[in-house]
């Protein structure tokens, strides 16, 4: 089957000219392998030309002319322009090339489009339309068409179909392009980046068959992937489809839905097919040596085309967009880019591929613990292979394939069609995985991508463990994925083991250490404890000793002021006193009748009594004399000349 397809593909790009091999399955594809449909849905109405009709030395050169007409004098119009139409033949000078036709005089345009302090220079023909400028302006600025706003112009273009003949262009012209970001204030950017992030659903009527059909887009999709998946549903091609709802804002099939103006969520659309008409057409006498005067070509009349605004007929094609753009700087926003674009290519049946950087994505899957982790699937991008398109929608699609990815893998994406990228991934492998794994990945053939490395953590190391090339069968991918998960399971296992024994250890250890640690605890907090009493003692000490240094250095004081006491045998005025001490002992001093109450108690003091722990009390009458006026006399008090007292504590 694929030595069939092999040649289909061939002879629909011989006899469409369509060189890029992306675009050319996307017809085969959607007409089922049908060479013949595939043709037809590829090439407009009435330009069909298989490659023996075509002569490979003649250049064919038309030479038009149009008068202004009405279409009340559409008929008229028609034959005039019959009459008038001329072909000449002109042999090329290269044999086995053609040209594409080219109509009016065939004069050469310069315009000097600048952008961002650049200027850059293109030639084209002025029989060529607005749309092919911005072609050549995105090849030379990539910015895609959609996004570029022209300035400078003579007269404004209506849209992008319109011919350059037509806007009556000087052979020199000097454009100024912006983008709409440019264009934009940061509010508008935020709500545009939004609304590019959102889903819409459009309830589409279908007026010829009485349907409705409710489709989700995205954000990013165009209006021409609207419009495809109409004609997937409705079967009435693009060009014939007939279109009401859309803004009038919208004016080619380009346009992103995020850009439209349509309502979100949800808006309301309704198709119809367009009536089949007559299509005009232009005699043109082919004058060849070999050719009869009578034959005629018809060609479709450009001016045929000029329908309602709702209507787009402005199928692209051109080169469709890389998963990722050239020279990624940062690896998170290329697999962002990689996985956007993946989608919109292929569909949504894709495994969901993880966004970041490389080395984040070895760290998801192999350096998780063991009872976590996941095997890693790189899969390796390159848009100049045949294999793709078939690998991803009927292998990475695969329902059965979908399901063992998302339960064992992490998956992870890479465009390797750009060198630059090319070198980033190698470069990140490298340092990720050392140069061994590197080079495994540099050497892998450019002929045999796409392909899906399969990377495990094996005994403690991260390796490449297989690499399933992109010309398998779904069958084949399944037994390598199932293969993989196996082994990895029984290394998985083990290393679920081996950490488990570990972790019993660390958890021996850590009680020991936990254990160790109150007992260390505990015999601190008992040192600390005798520290504190320890110096509670001696501060209580300090205090008692500074509190007899006190109460001494009182006593001394009291001491030092006490009167002599009177000789022995003075009895005049002189009275005896005895102080009964509470320990048995008796205290005995002569005073002067005269002295007053306050020397006795100092008296007291300085042999250590002081008054506020003792009281001195006379036996009769019973009084206490500490709570006396101490400034009385001993006579006021009517001692005797022997007396008596009696020292108690209080």
């Amino acid at each position: 089957m694929a030595g069939t397809r092999d040649e289909i593909l061939a002879d629909f790009q011989a006899c469409t000219g369509i060189d890029d091999v992306g675009d050319a399955i996307k017809y085969l594809e959607e007409s089922s392998w049908d060479l013949l449909a595939a043709v037809n849905q590829a090439m407009p109405r009435g330009t069909q030309q298989l490659p023996s009709e075509m002569s490979p030395d003649i250049e064919m050169i038309e030479e038009i002319e149009r008068t202004p007409h009405s279409s009340s004098s559409s008929s008229q119009t028609t034959n005039d322009s019959r009459n008038s139409s001329k072909m000449d033949v002109v042999e090329n000078s290269k044999p086995g090339t053609s040209k594409s036709k080219s109509y009016g005089s065939g004069r050469t345009l310069t315009f000097c489009v600048n952008y961002l302090s650049n200027v850059y220079k293109i030639n084209l023909s002025e029989s060529s339309r607005v749309r092919d400028l911005k072609q050549l302006i995105w090849e030379q600025t990539n910015v895609p068409s959609c996004q570029q706003q022209l300035r400078g112009w003579k007269k404004t273009p209506e849209s992008a179909s319109t011919t350059l003949q037509s806007l009556d262009l000087p052979k020199e012209n000097t454009l100024y392009m912006s983008t709409l970001s440019d264009l934009m204030t940061d509010d508008d950017k935020l709500k545009y980046a939004e609304r590019m992030t959102q889903t819409y659903t459009l309830n589409i009527k279908d007026e010829t068959h009485k349907k409705m059909y409710n489709l989700k887009f995205h954000g990013t999709s165009t209006v021409l992937d609207v419009k495809s998946g109409i004609y997937s549903l409705i079967d009435v091609p693009i060009r014939n489809q007939q279109w009401k709802g859309w803004p009038s804002t919208v004016k080619n099939d380009s346009i992103m839905l995020a850009q439209t103006g349509i309502f979100y969520p949800e808006h309301d659309l309704s198709v119809t097919e367009l009536p089949s008409k007559e299509e005009k057409k232009d005699v043109i006498d082919l004058v060849e040596s070999d050719s009869s005067e009578d034959e005629a070509y018809d060609v479709e009349d450009p001016e045929s085309f000029n329908v309602d605004d709702d209507i787009f007929i402005d199928i692209k094609t051109t080169k469709p967009q890389r998963l990722m753009p050239d020279n990624v700087t940062d690896e998170t926003v290329g697999t962002l880019h990689f996985a956007e674009e993946f989608e919109k290519r292929y569909g949504q049946a894709h495994p969901e591929f993880y966004t970041g950087k490389f080395k984040d994505a070895v760290k998801e899957s192999c350096l998780k613990p063991a009872k976590e982790r996941k095997l890693l699937a790189v899969y390796l991008h390159h848009d100049n292979s045949i294999l793709a398109n078939v690998f991803c929608t009927q292998l990475l699609g695969f329902e059965t394939v979908l399901q063992v990815l998302s339960a064992n893998f992490v998956v992870w994406g890479w465009d390797i069609t750009y060198e630059s990228n090319k070198q980033r991934f190698l470069l990140s492998v490298k340092e990720t995985l050392g140069s061994v794994a590197a080079l495994a990945m540099k050497n892998i053939d450019v002929d045999t991508l796409p392909v899906l490395v399969i990377i495990m953590r094996i005994r403690s190391n991260t390796e490449i463990f297989t690499t399933v090339h992109g010309n398998v069968g779904v069958s084949e991918l399944l037994t390598n994925l199932i293969h993989a998960v196996d082994v990895f399971q029984e290394y998985r296992i083990a290393d679920i083991g081996v950490e488990e024994e570990r972790q019993a250890r660390e958890r021996v250890k850590q009680e020991q250490d936990r254990a160790y640690q109150e007992s260390l605890d505990a015999d601190r907090a008992k040192e600390k404890a005798k520290e504190l009493e320890k110096r509670r003692k001696e501060e209580a000490e300090n205090e008692r000793l500074a509190e007899e240094a006190r109460k001494e250095a009182y006593r001394q004081t009291i001491e030092s002021s006490l009167p002599p006491e009177p000789l022995e045998g003075v009895n005049d005025g002189v009275l005896r006193v005895r102080i009964w001490l509470p320990a048995g002992r008796v205290l005995q001093r002569r005073f002067q009748s005269d002295t007053p109450l306050q020397t006795l108690l100092n008296f007291l003091i300085a042999e250590g009594y002081p008054t506020e722990e003792y009281r001195i009390l006379r036996s009769w009458p019973r009084r206490d004399l500490t709570s006396m006026d101490s400034k009385l006399t001993l006579m006021d008090l009517k001692f005797c000349p022997q007396e008596t007292l009696i020292l108690e504590e209080r």
